[in-house]
């Protein structure tokens, strides 16, 4: 008998399941708020040069009156290439004779009078059109033009506190509980959003970002943890997709609120606020008992489990189990815990550099593609908060697929092809003109929807792949590597602002190259877990493990006493 057995003696799926479902997956409806924030928070309105505060002190007599509206910029801007006031640019003397004898501006005069005048950056500030997208981090503090690099920047250290925290979060979960660190996680973010909303400067929201994004990496961690090691074993799929399917809701629900709160201070606010709650109801939260056992606490995993056969029903069952019960039921778990493996046997043996190079490939590329999709929105043309809902709407399609792939193609068919199919429809959208809106729009749709799908096979996949002795060193590899690849990514946004067309490529060819990496890849479908990395080797080599000698054997011995 096993920890799982113990779970359906108590329940298996009951009362208690479904509320501490419904606990730890409702914070996750904002997980996305936070990790795609940076799209309406930081979006960059339509901005020009603000013109001098007295036009007439500039050694020319004032306009004539009444002058049009346009007036004012053709005074002070040249003309871009679309006839609009340049943003980052103005002359150094207001243009007066670009007006007629009217006051009314002739077509075309600003630009003519441009490229003989002599110009200037921005020397008052910029003025900024928030019509669209309210208030926002760029308004704030003019992260525009010679600037503009820093609000990619404000993305970038956001997820490398998603990195830190994933490093540092998982060890001290580890150590001193899920729930403890999950509470602790709460609670960062409620203050780190907050204090994030009210930052007086930009270093100091950078700042309050980076708690944010370490907040979120406990949170993801932890909850995926106390969530799968209260159910049984053959609903683990269905409750890890479910949280998979909260994040994809969240990323609808970041579009209402966005849409109805355009102030990035109290949208950031807006965000964060709920987690205040989920702080104060965490307390209920159940640790762990598979965690309490291997950690000595064999009494409170015992009045842990019992709690839950009482709200299951099952109140006579949970009455048998005693500290002697528990620890015969986890006696595998206990002799694995007890052997030394570190992070190193993820490289130390041909089998296991094979699994571990070519999964960090796929896990950073889909990471890395995915944010690149999601934090460019604006590139398509499309209204972002409608962009948002069909990005987010994508997700459940795309995953129901990639279910039934895996479940009939297999692992590497589907996760080698849906990165390939990824990377080539970025590609291609680089080829569609601009003024095709609807075509791109569809390719970007079917990208990031190729991407979601590929990140939902990268969890099954890797769970599959590493060896029980150093699963969780394996889990923990992958999640960081997919972090650089997110913390990389609004980097590379940058590339565009010399070629428009050099971050696509990157943005394409990087999903393809691991694509056909993925496909040197084992394949898991229909396999036993490996419990050692014994396991995966004679597996690499095309041997049977002993694990599956022995079920075969029991099969053929069963089909031998039914024959008689």
């Amino acid at each position: 008998m096993g920890f799982a057995d113990l779970l359906e003696r108590v329940g298996g799926v009951g009362r208690f399941q479904a509320l501490h479902a419904a606990l730890l997956c409702l914070p996750v409806l904002l997980h996305a708020s936070h990790n795609l924030l940076q799209n309406f928070a930081a979006a960059a309105p339509a901005h020009r040069c603000r013109a001098p505060a007295n036009l007439s002190a500039a050694g020319a007599p004032p306009p004539p009156s009444p002058a049009p509206p346009l007036v004012p910029a053709l005074l002070t801007a040249p003309l871009d290439a679309d006839g609009l006031p340049a943003r980052c640019q103005r002359f150094v003397r207001p243009q007066w004779q670009v007006l007629g004898a009217n006051g009314s501006a002739p077509g075309g005069g600003g630009a003519q009078n441009g490229s003989a005048a002599e110009l200037q950056a921005c020397a008052e500030g910029w003025e900024y059109d928030t019509a669209e997208t309210g208030a926002t981090v760029v308004s704030e503090w003019d992260l525009v033009c010679d600037r503009r690099s820093l609000k990619q920047m404000a993305q970038t250290i956001y997820m490398a506190g998603v990195l830190v925290g994933a490093v540092i979060f998982g060890d001290l979960a580890d150590r001193f509980g899920r729930r403890m660190l999950l509470t602790f996680s709460y609670l960062l973010m409620a203050v780190g959003g907050t204090c994030a909303a009210f930052a007086p400067t930009f270093p100091a929201f950078c700042v309050f970002r980076f708690l944010c994004g370490m907040a979120l990496s406990g949170m993801s961690l932890n909850c995926f943890s106390l969530l799968l090691e209260w159910v049984p074993v053959h609903m683990r799929t269905v409750f890890g997709t479910g949280i998979g399917y909260f994040y994809t809701i969240g990323q609808l629900l970041l579009a209402g609120v966005a849409y109805l709160i355009r102030d990035w201070r109290w949208l950031t606010l807006a965000v964060s606020v709920p987690f205040y709650i989920s702080f104060l109801y965490s307390w209920w939260v159940l640790e762990s008992a598979r965690w309490l056992v291997l950690k000595g606490k064999t009494d409170a995993a015992v009045r842990n489990l019992r709690l839950v056969a009482r709200l299951n029903g099952h109140k006579d069952q949970g009455d048998r189990i005693d500290t002697e019960v528990l620890q015969a039921a986890m006696q595998k778990e206990l002799s694995v815990s007890r052997k030394a493996s570190s992070a190193l046997d993820l490289l130390r043996t041909p089998g296991m550099r094979r699994i571990t190079v070519c999964l960090s490939f796929a896990w950073f590329s889909t990471s890395f593609a995915y944010y690149g999709l999601s934090l460019d929105l604006p590139r398509f043309g499309v209204s972002l908060y409608l962009m948002q809902v069909i990005f987010g709407a994508v997700d459940v399609p795309a995953k129901l697929l990639a279910t039934a792939a895996m479940s009939v193609l297999g692992r590497r068919a589907t996760q080698s092809g849906a990165l390939v199919l990824a990377g080539l429809t970025v590609l291609a959208n680089l080829l569609v003109p601009s003024e095709l809106q609807v075509l791109r729009t569809c390719l970007a749709v079917l990208g990031k929807g190729c991407l979601a799908a590929s990140f939902m096979c990268c969890f099954l996949y890797a769970g599959e792949l590493f060896p029980t002795v150093i699963r969780q060193s394996g889990i923990g590899w992958m999640s960081m590597v997919a972090r650089v690849g997110s913390m990389v990514s609004p980097v590379v946004l940058l590339l565009g602002e010399f070629l428009p067309w050099l971050s696509g490529v990157v943005y394409g060819v990087a999903p393809i190259i691991s694509g056909v990496i993925a496909a040197f890849l084992p394949e898991t479908l229909g396999t036993a877990l490996p419990d050692t990395i014994q396991d995966v080797e004679e597996r690499m080599c095309g041997q049977k493990t002993k694990k599956e000698e022995l079920m075969l054997k029991d099969s053929k011995d069963l089909q031998q006493t039914e024959d008689i």
